[in-house]
């Protein structure tokens, strides 16, 4: 609080001092860059934590700020001095001149947009609204993460029939069996973390256990969540929904995914659909022909939570190869060592420990990137390990923004998350391949924030990059995970150093594309429903957007759900994150991943000169270009579908 309040006289200082005068970027631009990037060394340690390490007192901290912080960043929005300011200095073409450095236009020009996209041109008592709705939204989406939260760490599960537990991995046991014990009761008890979800759909022989798992899982923060009845995000879900859409209407929209279509690279939810139904119309066919083949294979029907375990049958019978004849030769340590190595090999890069840096969690450890001249080039955490009080999933979050004030220079620092299974006595962390490929995935995002060469904050690294770019460096790191030579240097039995057979490398690689359809209408399916919600009347209540996603699911999927799957109620990539009339953006920026990964494919994994343009022309200029004409400078013509296609084996 007191860092806003700061913020506000020094905005107030700053408005006083240029009114009398013709400020120019530099007077202007830069303090309040300065400004901004204050308020985020303060806040984004606090987001962070309340996402890995949660307590009460943290989140409590955390909820009543957030009004506080969607208050301020309204009022600089609304502020017509700074408005008019930015449209003078665009119009005088001040950005251009000498000592603005690159991306000075480019900053002018979204900071325009998005005056424009908050309503600095509404009347007082529609600025008003607005202001009141952003308070309000950043206060709901931040109820909704919390309900899946505290609905998964309500649930557990208590065995003492060794029969139930066969097959389950003993990395997920032997922590079970340690909270048995700890409870003072005989058996395990099983816990809805993520790791131990997946494992258990994944390689549990008791079809029921199966069924209890996935049923707790896919009604977390639900009405149909027994086990955690005040934590429904029934109610929240529709309120998030009204809000979004008054907020897109008051400022000129006809609805929400209009609203979020404003900055990014697709122009209307129109095209996405098209770009979407596109990619079914291509994968459909070989998703049912994937879900028939499964089934055959089985010899029954197949419920959802059936599907994972008879697939990872079916990929060994095929290609010789499963998730836990993969995993001890992946432990955590080789597979970091083997990815630095790529980074070196690709860009120069040198990563290394530093010791003796404080984290909020034991596991917790920080490296520096160093380039060819060792210099700095950045740093970042990595929190690997799943925890009761730790949001599921993985993601890149920014903790420094590169900038340069008065000469100094400030380098980028990002957080690297992960939910992997904790090491266990003298094994380390046991990787599934697909593990890896997230390795990889987060990777390519902490490169895209560390490596810009941008030094303004506010279009450095990540920032000021249309969404649905935003995943084309994390998605085109994740294909060199697939590639031999790469699997080679980051696989070695954690026991007797062996590494990866040939054959089950070789097989490895086979098994790229296993089930590449049923994956990817899972993923379009996901990308429709939320542009349904987001466009178009609000859905009355939350049966109606239930409704909805039985709907999409008719229409694409290949998989049969029950009625009591309350997906959508933990969706927090849309209801939490920023993925709201966007999660079409994994796939749009597949495309261009893809497309760029051919050009490796065609002149050498790691050849130097192309990995010197993408270094330049994507992971370097932040929000400072437009993302389709530096996608066409790295790779000479635009991004084109059938890239994606050739490599998901969907066509050949």
């Amino acid at each position: 609080m007191a860092t806003i309040e700061a913020s506000r006289a020094e905005l107030d200082q700053l408005i006083e001092a240029t009114s009398q005068s013709d400020p120019d970027f530099d007077t202007v631009v830069l303090p309040l860059e300065a400004l901004g990037d204050r308020l985020h060394r303060v806040w984004s340690p606090v987001r962070h934590l309340q996402s890995v390490a949660n307590t009460p007192e943290l989140r409590a901290a955390y909820d009543a700020c957030l009004p506080a912080l969607s208050r301020y960043a309204t009022e600089l929005s609304h502020n017509q001095w700074l408005y008019r300011l930015y449209q003078r200095l665009s119009e005088g073409k001040a950005a251009q001149k000498d000592g603005v450095r690159e991306g000075g236009g480019r900053l002018l020009e979204l900071a325009i947009r998005d005056f424009t996209l908050a309503g600095v041109h509404l009347p007082e008592d529609r600025k008003a609204r607005f202001k009141a709705i952003m308070e309000e939204l950043a206060q709901t989406e931040a109820g909704f993460e919390h309900n899946v939260l505290d609905s998964a760490a309500a649930w557990s599960l208590h065995i003492s029939d060794a029969e139930r537990v066969k097959g389950i991995p003993e990395h997920v046991l032997e922590p079970a069996a340690e909270r048995a014990r700890e409870a003072g009761k005989s058996g395990w008890i099983l816990q809805l973390d993520q790791p131990t979800y997946v494992d258990v759909v994944t390689h549990a022989d008791d079809r029921e256990l199966r069924r209890q798992l996935y049923r707790a899982w896919v009604t977390r923060a639900s009405d149909q969540a027994d086990y955690s009845p005040d934590n429904d995000n029934s109610a929240v879900m529709e309120r998030i929904l009204a809000l979004r859409h008054e907020a897109a209407q008051i400022v000129g929209y006809a609805d929400f995914a209009d609203y979020s279509l404003a900055t990014k690279m697709a122009k209307s939810a129109d095209e996405v659909r098209a770009f979407l139904m596109d990619l079914v119309a291509h994968s459909r066919a070989a998703a049912k022909r994937e879900l028939a083949e499964l089934e055959a294979f089985a010899g029954l029907s197949l419920e959802p939570w059936d599907i994972a375990y008879y697939s990872e049958k079916l990929r060994h019978q095929k290609y010789a190869i499963s998730d836990e004849e993969l995993r001890p030769f992946f432990p955590l340590p080789r597979v970091m060592s083997g990815l630095f190595s790529v980074l070196e090999k690709l860009y120069g890069l040198r990563i290394s420990l530093v010791e003796g840096i404080e984290t909020w969690d034991q596991s917790a450890a920080y490296y520096q990137l160093t380039g060819k001249d060792d210099q700095p080039v950045g740093g970042f955490y990595v929190d690997f390990f799943a925890r009761s009080n730790k949001r599921a999933g993985a993601w890149m979050d920014q903790c420094l923004n590169r900038g340069r004030d008065h000469g100094q220079l400030q380098v980028p620092v990002a957080h690297l998350v992960c939910n992997y299974a904790r090491p266990s006595g003298d094994r380390p962390s046991l990787l599934t391949h697909d593990e890896v490929v997230t390795l990889f995935h987060e990777m390519g995002h902490v490169l895209h924030h560390l490596l810009t060469r941008i030094d303004y904050p506010s279009v450095a690294g990540i920032n000021g990059v249309p969404w649905d770019a935003v995943e084309l460096p994390s998605q085109f790191m994740e294909t060199f995970a697939w590639e031999p030579e790469v699997v080679s240097l980051c696989s070695a039995h954690y026991q007797t150093g062996e590494p990866l057979p040939a054959a089950i490398l070789r097989s490895l690689r086979e098994s790229k594309n296993f089930q590449a359809g049923l994956d990817l209408v899972r993923q379009i399916e996901f990308a429709l429903f939320d542009m349904r919600i987001h466009t178009g009347p609000v859905p009355a209540d939350s049966a109606r957007i239930a409704g909805i996603l039985r709907e999409v699911r008719a229409e694409v999927a290949a998989i049969r759900h029950p009625d009591w799957n309350r997906f959508a109620h933990a969706f927090t990539h849309i209801f939490g994150g920023g993925y709201a009339a966007g999660y079409y953006s994994y796939k749009w920026a597949e495309v261009l991943a893809a497309d760029a990964f051919g050009a490796f494919e065609e002149g050498g994994l790691f050849n130097a000169d192309l990995a010197r343009r993408f270094r330049e022309n994507i992971l370097e200029i932040g929000g400072s270009r437009d993302i389709a004409e530096a996608f066409i400078a790295f790779r000479g013509r635009p991004a084109h579908v059938d890239a994606l296609l050739k490599q998901t084996g969907i066509t050949a």
